[in-house]
């Protein structure tokens, strides 16, 4: 359509979005340079102990989640701590909540489930969308598997291990935090902060071998033009700064760098530098009081709060058991025990908040659909989530909030009680908003 005035609600959907996430061809790790030995022989720094902040660090992380696809997970942790059983139960539950809804089967450790969110259903019902077109935003989970002790060095899978984490936006760290005496731990005994301390070593490890690879090459001097050559000193202070806090046991998004700076070494995908959610995996007896009397998992609380991650309590057991029931007696058994909500939920909710995401709606007879945006977005950038023609034309967008939308029976109710409202390009989108816009191309 050319220099047409459109309206984007009934048919948001120009074009396929792809489901691939970020992609890297991982170069092989060899984590035996002279920094990784200084990491090595600091190898305390990651024992016993959580992270430490560098001193005028900012706590927290940087999301780098590209949000017009689905986000990508990775699910992390050492042997017979839950993992695979967590995320077989993940992928297997989000069929059973949702047959209607788009999934699929990569491989066998991957699959892309749909984010369950119950406001879908109440704005097609109110739009009047057929169950088949309504579409919820999505989430792929990889079962990252061959993580040992000295991955960075190639050992277990190594490599391959670490070429998935890097395509992965964020990672969900499985820490056991359960005794059974029939369950035995890689090491003998239930230690969590010990088991993270394992993989992150060697997550830092590997970092410390591409910053020193590409610190190296740096230090060739190739850059011909003093606009290219400050890019290069400017890359070369902002990985120093890493390499320094990696040397003390602190991740590298912890670091304290600008938004240039961060620009110039994303393209490394740093390992610890990717947001962490730890799923604290329970027994079924701790769900009601959220783990709050287990000791295991006050440590690994103390140890996020530290280090600026989130913590999601979850019981793989339960969650395995979940497959086998109905939607309502799922319902009925995560009561019985005292559960506001199975683990696909709450692991969820915990990335978007980790990861700094919230959702907006479109809806219509033709399509009610999910959106992931990051927080913060502008009401072209939301509309360009759905189509890069959307953000440059982009107008108007009519927006109504999701309450108010319900409360009112739809746009038309909504504007003749005064809650619909036309917004421009200064916009900020807020969670939950349902927005129609007004574009040209």
């Amino acid at each position: 359509m050319s220099s047409h005035h459109c309206d984007a609600a009934l048919a948001p959907v120009v074009c396929p979005l792809t489901m691939s996430a970020m992609a890297m061809h991982a170069t092989r790790l060899v984590a035996r340079t002279s920094g990784a030995a200084t990491l090595r022989a600091r190898s305390s720094a990651f024992t016993g102990r959580a992270f430490t902040a560098a001193p005028g660090s900012k706590r927290g992380f940087r999301s780098t989640a590209v949000t017009s696809m689905a986000l990508n997970t990775g699910i992390v942790g050492l042997p017979n701590v839950g993992k695979s059983t967590l995320f077989n139960a993940l992928v297997e539950n989000s069929t059973a909540e949702a047959a209607n809804y788009p999934f699929c089967t990569i491989e066998p450790n991957s699959g892309i489930v749909p984010v369950p969110d119950q406001r879908l259903q109440a704005l097609a019902t109110i739009s009047g969308t057929k169950t088949d077109n309504i579409v919820p935003t999505t989430v792929e989970f990889v079962d990252i598997a061959g993580l040992v002790k000295g991955a960075a060095d190639g050992a277990g899978l190594g490599n391959k291990f670490l070429a998935n984490i890097r395509e992965c936006d964020a990672i969900v760290h499985v820490v056991r935090c359960f005794d059974d005496d029939d369950v035995i731990h890689v090491d003998g005994k239930v230690d969590p902060l010990s088991d993270i301390s394992v993989i992150n070593f060697e997550l830092a490890l590997a970092d410390m071998a591409q910053i020193e690879k590409r610190i190296e090459r740096l230090n060739k001097g190739r850059a011909k033009s003093n606009a290219d050559k400050e890019a290069e000193a400017g890359e070369r202070d902002a990985l120093d700064k890493i390499k320094v806090l990696l040397e003390e046991g602190t991740p590298a998004r912890l670091a304290d760098l600008t938004e240039d700076e961060w620009a110039m070494v994303k393209d490394l995908y740093l390992l610890t530098a990717k947001p962490t959610i730890y799923a604290a995996n329970v027994n079924e007896d701790d769900l009601a009081d959220k783990g709050d009397s287990n000791p295991h998992v006050a440590v690994v609380r103390k140890h996020a709060e530290e280090e600026g991650a989130q913590v999601t309590i979850i019981s793989a057991q339960v969650e395995s058991e979940l497959i086998k029931l109905d939607p309502e007696e799922r319902d009925e058994f995560l009561a019985d025990l005292g559960a506001d909500e199975g683990g696909l939920q709450s692991l969820i909710r915990a990335a978007y908040k980790q990861l700094k995401l919230q959702t907006y709606f479109t809806t219509g007879e033709k399509e009610t659909r999910a959106w992931t945006i990051k927080e913060g977005f502008t009401a072209p950038q939301a509309a360009g989530v759905i189509h890069g023609d959307f953000e440059k034309g982009f107008i108007k967008a009519e927006t109504v909030g999701y309450d108010d939308f319900i409360v009112n029976n739809g746009f038309s109710g909504a504007k003749e009680k005064g809650v619909w409202r036309l917004e421009g390009k200064e916009y900020v989108v807020k969670e939950g908003d349902v927005l129609v816009f007004k574009f040209n191309v």
